[in-house]
């Protein structure tokens, strides 16, 4: 494809706004042709003839070589990214949910019409884990990949540790700083982290995993006898989402929250900032740190795929290649804490294990070892009002 990118971008939200504002920095080999925009009411910064609400303005513009997606909806995100890749366009994305859901059938368009996706923006922000996973680690062995994935929560529990602030408190300061939603769900439940985690998985371990097989317990349901708790301890609380490779036949995927001690690299990871671990065989460990949420971090990375598409970078997806026998598994037992009231979520989830226990009035806990499958099976038992569950460091 020529050098010179033409673009049309669906979305100007947050990210749309942020890409733009870099972009218009920089003395760069594309162009903007159109945005696509769902409310075109709203007021704009930019001249309103860039901007339609008719998405076949880009999709059938033979003109534009190159299509941007940041909007919010995942199921209309799949319609134009693979309208876009069949029809010969290259396409760089952002929606993590849509790729998560979608990826084996995204690679076989790709495949089938010598277009390329490139998706940096979707995981961590400005952190360039996608790239690294392609390029740095394509023939490493690796152990684990744990973090922080979500800037939202990750400021949220920042907030609540370091300023004493409530936790409704904390999630509306986040909210007006546009790190989270006005329905934060997806950040504070934990499903963003998941979804960003089963495409790391992908570039990982060379495994497509459907996110709804995948365990997720965000940070909603936390109090404040939790929060004592981790203070008596001297530990903090962070939303953890990890994949790990396990007797060298399995890889694990959860996301849950996760009390750490002052050691853990993790620990000082604050505010909307994000934080990914990487233990390998030979490389050993790697640490990538950076913003995780905002419009000018996830922008960068974008504009980093954009710039890439220039010289016909794709994924090559190596992993996939020779994937080891590998399978997806969740046998295998981690240690937690777990509040809760009625002492027949105990006896259900059949703990291997119980090294301690605390009954009062008003707090009762455990702490022992449970099988993944086990805390999958019981999540609609756990994942409510009176019950929270955390990872022991």
């Amino acid at each position: 494809m020529d050098n010179k990118l033409t673009l049309g971008i669906f979305g100007f939200g947050v990210v749309g706004q942020g890409l733009y504002d870099i972009i218009s920095t920089k003395h760069l080999n594309l162009a903007i042709k159109k945005f696509v925009i769902k409310h075109p009411e709203k007021e704009r910064t930019l001249p309103a003839e860039l901007f339609t609400t008719d998405a076949a303005l880009v999709l059938d513009d033979p003109a534009i070589n190159t299509v941007v997606e940041l909007i919010d909806d995942a199921d209309a995100a799949f319609d134009i990214v693979a309208r876009a890749l069949r029809s010969g366009k290259n396409v760089v994305s952002a929606n993590k949910k849509m790729i998560a859901t979608h990826l084996q059938e995204l690679v076989e368009i790709q495949n089938q019409h010598g277009t390329s996706l490139l998706y940096e923006g979707a995981v961590c922000g400005s952190i360039p884990i996608i790239r690294n996973l392609e390029e740095y680690y394509d023939n490493e062995l690796l152990h684990s990949i744990s973090g922080i994935f979500n800037g939202s929560s990750n400021y949220i529990l920042s907030k609540i540790f370091n300023e004493n602030l409530a936790y409704d408190t904390a999630l509306r300061q986040a909210q007006e700083l546009g790190f989270a939603e006005t329905d934060p769900t997806l950040d504070v439940g934990g499903f963003d982290p998941k979804f960003k985690l089963a495409i790391v998985a992908s570039h990982a371990y060379g495994l497509y995993i459907s996110p709804d097989t995948i365990l997720n317990i965000g940070i909603d349901k936390l109090r404040t006898a939790d929060i004592r708790f981790a203070n008596e301890k001297n530990v903090r609380l962070k939303l953890v989402p990890t994949a790990r490779e396990i007797n060298d036949k399995a890889v694990i995927l959860y996301v849950l929250p996760k009390l750490v001690r002052p050691d853990n690299i993790l620990y000082n990871v604050e505010n909307e900032y994000n934080g990914v671990l990487v233990k390998a065989a030979f490389a050993d460990e790697q640490f990538f740190y950076g913003k995780g949420a905002g419009g000018h971090p996830t922008g960068s990375a974008v504009l980093s795929d954009i710039a890439a598409l220039r010289y016909g970078y794709r994924y090559e997806y190596k992993k996939h290649i020779d994937a080891g026998g590998l399978r997806y598994s969740t046998d295998w037992e981690i240690s937690v804490y777990l509040r809760y009231e009625d002492e027949r979520l105990v006896e259900k989830l059949g703990f291997t294990s119980i090294s301690e226990r605390y009954y009062a009035q008003d707090f009762k806990y455990v702490i022992g070892r449970i099988s993944l499958r086990q805390i999958l099976e019981n999540k609609a038992d756990i994942d409510r009002d009176g019950v929270f569950i955390a990872e022991i460091d």
